[in-house]
């Protein structure tokens, strides 16, 4: 399946505190300014705890960004724990000819029938593969990796440097090597429906 083009294109993040989805948010925001894109990316949480459902938002233009507000229709969801369909409508405003990207290890095909949702879906089991580079479930950069597959937002190797940039003063080489090779295998391994 081509990838979705837009511009400006606006994403909603769905996860749980600590699953890193403001920091995915903001490492794509800043991966688009590296390539002379506007950015905006904007979190939604308030003194939740780990574990506790939030938000963020990401809009990335060639053009300056008007609206700083949340996104109410988005061209893409992202969402990084699939418990989250039980509690949150997380195709609510997402436009019919947009992108759901999902952790999840069910088909695109049975994540449809349960949403309702029309247009295109991809899966990705982001768990495993954090898990498997990571020793832990930490699925922001994996999800990153699914988005780049099902949306033309920014260039893929300019993803993979930003991670390296944001995550390498922060965390060990072999930590950033693992969040790198869990990116790439998300993007490899995306199931698209």
């Amino acid at each position: 399946m081509a990838q979705l083009k837009r511009d400006p294109i606006g994403i909603r993040w769905h996860g749980r505190g600590g699953q890193g989805a403001v920091t995915a948010s903001k490492i794509l925001a800043e991966a688009g300014k590296s390539e002379d894109k506007y950015f905006l990316g904007l979190p939604d949480y308030g003194a939740e705890r780990a574990g506790a459902a939030m938000r963020s938002f990401t809009t990335v233009s060639t053009k300056p960004i008007r609206a700083l507000c949340e996104i109410a229709e988005p061209d893409a969801v992202v969402v990084l724990d699939s418990t989250l369909l039980d509690e949150v409508n997380v195709v609510a405003g997402l436009k019919e000819d947009g992108v759901l990207v999902i952790n999840t290890t069910e088909s695109p095909a049975n994540i449809r029938s349960k949403l309702g949702y029309k247009g295109r879906i991809y899966a990705v089991d982001a768990t495993s593969i954090s898990i498997k580079n990571l020793g832990k479930n930490i699925p922001n950069i994996p999800m990153l990796g699914a988005l780049a597959r099902a949306v033309e937002v920014v260039s893929k190797e300019n993803l993979v440097k930003m991670i390296r940039e944001s995550l390498g003063g922060k965390f060990k080489e072999a930590v950033v090597e693992g969040n790198v090779k869990a990116f790439e295998k998300a993007y490899e391994t995306a199931q698209a429906g």
